[in-house]
């Protein structure tokens, strides 16, 4: 069994490609089963935020399960293969539970340590279990990857002072007037990112706020924890008119500020100085506005050039989170070796795969004329026979890893499929690789 990652971030995406493959909450459950569908996909997590998507499947097969996981993404947001491929990155085994671990901790957001993602990794993954798209290996690895992304915020300091996008927006802010506290700020938006954006803002001494949503219970709610003012939209022109800092960061599919709104606005504005942050993806602000006259404005991308006053200590910490992740890795291999499940599978595969190519060599015997096409479909056909009859007994001996009786289990899988002797040559041979990586460890240490 292999854990691959699919990044689609900030690093190798601009906004306007995230925003291309960028998952609404009421897509989540039907994408993750239509993921969990695909060929060769064991297991499934999706985590969709402002600066990343994330895929994470479990596949019985390295290819395979790359190719698949990226057509699903294609095929969802009406992609061809290749530009999902330019923009994503692909991490397989190690390398994947890794890349998971440092998302978890913040290691890899925009602003180093912000915590905000870890409640994310943590409701993508509940969601996931709940809707039974994760197994054994992603529930043990993902409350894994939670548990040390809560440690290392807990046992460091790089989580004090706490930053996220919504953070670096107010820095901004900062940044161009020289006093903030006297401004006004219009927060659109009633979700995690708008609150996040509230307590920045009020912890900077900004009073005079205003929250505008859809739904206007939602937006005095929010408003009302800051003794701040809500309004409808209905009376988003009113509002830009009258503020000096936008905040936008709702999950409309479409631009909530155009060019027509921006026009009322600014006639009322009499060239006075605005501020535009626009933290959400899909974005809610039209780009072009950033055109006009007196506007300032910043999507998630500019905000990356925004470095933290400490980023030199978080670095610091960031380095004890990375020996944590080291450990837990460690304990995690050692946990998934001791399964006894991936030597039974890849013997199922070697035996399935060994079969299918003497009986194709059979029929070429017999059907000597068959054309080089006539070859690759049969061959293709019977490969397809082969993997949808092993998919069942995959998920099932992967499933019992955890049960008291697993070994005995494994015995009668083995018996059954009569794999016993592929069974001892794949531990032979993953043996003889520990056994090479010890000796090579050994020897970095000897010349350390």
């Amino acid at each position: 069994m292999h854990v691959i990652a699919l990044s689609l971030n900030y690093r190798k995406a601009s906004v306007e490609e995230r925003e291309k493959v960028a998952f609404q909450d009421e897509e989540i459950i039907p994408a993750l089963h239509r993921l969990r569908e695909q060929k060769s996909v064991l297991e499934a997590v999706l985590l969709s935020t402002c600066n990343r998507t994330e895929v994470y499947v479990v596949s019985d097969q390295v290819h395979t399960g790359k190719y698949y996981s990226q057509m699903f993404l294609a095929d969802w947001f009406s992609l061809d293969l290749a530009s999902v491929k330019r923009i994503t990155d692909i991490k397989v085994g190690d390398e994947a539970v890794e890349h998971l671990y440092r998302v978890a901790s913040g290691l890899e957001s925009m602003v180093l340590g912000e915590t905000q993602i870890l409640g994310q990794i943590r409701d993508a993954f509940f969601t996931a279990q709940t809707e039974h798209t994760t197994g054994t290996i992603f529930n043990k690895l993902f409350k894994e990857a939670i548990t040390v992304a809560k440690r290392g915020h807990n046992e460091t300091d790089i989580s004090k002072n706490a930053i996220s996008i919504s953070y670096a927006a107010v820095e901004l802010a900062k940044k161009i007037f020289s006093r903030v506290d006297n401004r006004k700020v219009l927060v659109i938006g009633a979700g995690e990112m708008a609150e996040q954006s509230l307590l920045n803002l009020t912890s900077n001494g900004i009073r005079n706020v205003t929250v505008l949503n859809r739904s206007e219970e939602n937006a005095a709610r929010l408003a009302g924890q800051f003794n701040g003012k809500s309004a409808s939209m209905d009376q988003l022109e009113a509002e830009i008119a009258d503020t000096d800092i936008v905040i936008s960061s709702t999950a409309s599919r479409n631009y909530l500020i155009t060019e027509e709104v921006m026009d009322v606005a600014m006639a009322k504005r009499n060239g006075k100085p605005l501020i535009m942050m626009d933290i959400a993806l899909p974005r809610d602000i039209d780009p072009s506005i950033g055109r006009m006259d007196s506007v300032y404005m910043y999507n998630v991308d500019d905000l990356q050039g925004l470095v933290d006053a400490n980023l030199s200590t978080r670095q610091e910490e960031a380095a004890k989170i990375e020996g944590m992740i080291a450990e837990s890795m460690d304990k995690f291999t050692e946990w998934v070796n001791m399964l006894g499940v991936v030597p039974v599978i890849q013997a199922l595969r070697s035996k399935a795969l060994s079969i299918h190519e003497e009986t194709f060599q059979s029929v070429e015997r017999k059907m000597p004329e068959m054309t080089e096409r006539e070859r690759t479909i049969v061959s293709k056909h019977m490969k397809s026979i082969i993997n949808q009859m092993l998919k069942d007994p995959i998920i099932y001996t992967k499933e019992i890893s955890g049960d008291r009786k697993a070994g005995e289990k494994l015995d009668e899988i083995m018996q059954l499929f009569g794999i016993e002797e592929e069974v001892d040559a794949v531990k032979q041979q993953e043996k003889a690789k520990q056994q090479e990586k010890l000796s090579a460890r050994k020897q970095e240490l000897a010349i350390e």
